[in-house]
Formats: structure tokens, sequence, C-alpha cells
């Protein structure tokens, strides 16, 4: 047999036996929540189109959950109320699969390029794995839609925005027309001073969300005065899935959470996303611009559930990327190494539900809130990539100084060169 035939057979056993022992770790750590939130969307949806109720006046029986997107977003799904139950499920897997698929290749390429591995082995590793990714699983599990939205961001930050299409932006306006969360990728182009961009999304937010209010008035009006207020539709602030900076204050007092604390918080985070997020934006790198601004996103918001946290996503895989730039059998890579391996594990393990019922003590706080100590690690110290080339070769942009790969920062003479493109860019 050939050395290649070889390879490529190791290859398929290979990814086989990884595959049975994800199913294996499935089926012992996999919580199955019955599609329980596409249940509440199929559930507003019929109740909305045949059942002459409003979508938003519609609570799954037994519980105080309710459709809580906007009516854009009720548009978009409007289908699903003309499919039975199981094709349902079936478009809302499939759907996610098949954005996953596209995300992780396009993050993969520049790796695949580098170290020269086989593309399809290489991507079908990272599916298997990111199958065993609870905030994924917890995704699949649900019903959610967090895939498709990351898909969307993705679209125009890895794709549209780097090759200066003048469309980019209107993934980000879609996405946040279905779901208000992504509209800090509004405030990403704003920051980073991509006004094209940046006017298109938002052009494309309220295009979309005049259309929805033109063709349901009714709902429109009811979500804009009182659906979007009633936070009790979304469940309890402090209860441990909810792994955003609001969670970790009010876990610290659930009766009497304090509000300044969280928004002094927030502040701080936001501030040194902005400052990194425009580094990340001056050496071109807009796949650690995603990165960061989906985790600051988490954090920001008030309510952050596990399977929000597929937004991390891009930041494992950069970590990886980065390792394999670095010299081999160097410290760098090691460490990167070892961060991409514990955050991709805890973020496995389902750790935080050790806390579920108890989270007092320092345990519990440090414990119970793990995932939100992953996402600032990623805001605070993913590293900045140097300006990345189609292609996938290192390059330096026009008037971009080379970043030093480690920190961020540029090599010693050139930094002023980053104040002053900071400044005007």
């Amino acid at each position: 047999m050939a050395q290649g035939a070889r390879t490529t057979t190791g290859q398929v056993v290979g990814v086989l036996l990884l595959a049975v022992a994800v199913a294996a770790f499935l089926s012992v750590a996999a919580v199955r929540h019955g599609f329980f939130d596409l249940q509440v969307y199929y559930g507003a949806l019929t109740w909305w189109v045949h059942d002459g109720g409003e979508i938003y006046d519609y609570l799954r029986p037994f519980t105080q959950y309710g459709f809580t997107y906007p009516p854009f977003a009720a548009l978009v799904m409007l289908p699903m109320a003309y499919l039975p139950w199981v094709a349902a499920i079936v478009v809302s897997v499939s759907a996610t699969v098949v954005v996953t698929a596209m995300l992780l290749w396009w993050l993969l390429d520049p790796i695949v390029r580098r170290a020269g591995w086989t593309p399809w082995f290489t991507l079908a590793v990272a599916l298997c794995l990111a199958a065993a990714f609870e905030p994924m699983r917890e995704t699949v599990n649900f019903g959610q839609v967090n895939m498709l939205l990351l898909f969307l961001v993705a679209v125009d930050l890895l794709r549209l925005l780097p090759a200066g299409n003048r469309w980019a932006g209107i993934g980000i306006g879609l996405a946040t027309a279905i779901k208000l969360t992504p509209g800090i990728f509004i405030v990403y182009l704003l920051v980073t001073r991509r006004w094209r961009a940046a006017l298109t999304a938002m052009a494309t937010t309220a295009g979309a969300s005049l259309l929805a209010a033109a063709l349901f008035p009714d709902a429109s009006r009811e979500f804009w005065t009182e659906a979007l207020w009633n936070t009790g539709r979304v469940g309890e602030l402090a209860f441990v899935s909810n792994q955003s900076l609001r969670g970790v204050v009010a876990r610290l007092d659930p009766e009497h959470p304090s509000t300044l604390a969280w928004l002094v918080l927030v502040l701080g985070t936001l501030a040194l996303w902005a400052w990194r997020s425009r580094l990340a934006a001056a050496a071109g790198d807009e796949a650690t611009g995603l990165a960061l601004t989906g985790a600051v996103m988490c954090l920001v918001s008030p309510v952050t559930w596990v399977h929000h946290l597929v937004w991390l996503l891009p930041a494992l895989i950069l970590l990886v990327e980065h390792a394999v730039r670095a010299p081999a059998g160097g410290r760098r890579r090691r460490l990167l190494l070892v961060a991409a391996i514990v955050g991709y594990g805890l973020l496995c393990s389902r750790i935080v539900w050790a806390w579920e019922k108890d989270f007092t003590g320092v345990d519990g706080f440090l414990g119970s809130n793990t995932y939100v100590w992953i996402s600032l690690a990623v805001v605070a110290f993913l590293p900045v990539r140097r300006w990345v080339a189609r292609d996938g070769s290192a390059a330096e942009a026009s008037g971009v100084p080379q970043l030093d790969q480690a920190d961020g920062r540029a090599p010693a003479g050139q930094r002023h060169r980053i104040g002053r493109l900071l400044t005007v860019r």
C-alpha cells in the first residue's frame, strides 16, 4: 500500500474512533433538553399563525418562557409554523451543522495552509470536537439560533470586510434584527472606524425592523413597548447558567444584586475591549476582532446562558493558530496550546453545574463563574495576529506596522505609528 493511501486510511480510522469517543462522551455528559427553546418558537408561531393569538402573549405551558426575539425574527422563523414538529427539528439541527462547518473552515484554513494539514481531516476532527463543546451541544439540544447568528456576523468580519466588499455590515445588521445582542458588533465597527460597514449594518437592522413593523404592526408595537422590557420572561439572573458579569454580581447577592457594581464591571470591560479591538483592527486582524467582540458580548449582556458561549469558539481556534505560528518547541507554543486545551476542556466539562444549588463561599464564587473567567481571559489576553493576506501568508499591510504576536504591541520604533493610526483610522 502506498504511503499516501496508508495515511488516508489512518486518518479515516482516527476520525471514526474520535467520533465514537465523542458519541460516548455525549451519551453521558449531554443533557437532553428536548429542543426546549425550539418548542417555544414553534409553539409561539403556531399560536400566532393558526390560533389567532399575539405572539408575545404566548407562554410555553407550565413555564414562564415565551418568544423574546424581535418581530423580524418571527418573520424569519415564520415557515416553521407550516412544518411538522419533526421537520422543524431536522431543519434546526441541519442548519446549525452546516453553518458550523463553514465557520470552522474559515477559521481553520490559515492553520491548514501554514501547517500543511490535510483539509478534510482537520475539518472532520474539528467538527467532532465542536460536538463535545458544551455551548454547542446545548445549542443543538435546545434548538437555539446561536450558531446562525455567529455565522451571519462571521460572513461580514471574515469574508466581506477583509475583501473590502461594499456589502460588509449586512450580516451584522441581520443578526441584530433577529436578536438584539449582536448589535455590539455595530459598536465594534464604530470603535474601529469602519464607517461604511457600520452604516450598512445600522441601515440593515433598521430596514429589517421596519419591514417587520409594516407586516406585523401589532406584534411590533407589543415587542418594542412591552415584551422587550419584561425581563421576567428570560429567567433568573443568579441561575448558574447565566455566565455574564450580571450573573456574577447576582450570585453574590441573589436577593439584591448591585446594579452599580455591574455597571462598573461592564464599563471597565468595555474599555479594555475597545482598546484591544482597535489594536486588532489596526493589524487587519478581523478574526481576533470577532473573537474579542463575541467574548465581550457574552460578558456585558445581562443574561448569557451557557449555550450563548458558542461565541468563544473563534478564540479557541485562534489560540491554536497562534501556537502553530510560534517556534516549534518554544515556551510560547506550549503556553498557547495549554491555554487552548484548558479553555476547551473546561468548556466541555459542565464544571459550573457543580455549584448549581449552592454557589456561596470562595469555591462557589470561583467555580460557578468559570466560564466568565474564560471570557475575561479572552478579552484581556487573546493575542493579536500580524496582518494576514487572503492567501494565508503573513504580510505587512500598507501603512500598518507588524504587531508582535505575543502581546499585540508593535516592534520598538514603530509603536508611535500605531498611536497615530488608531487616532485617524
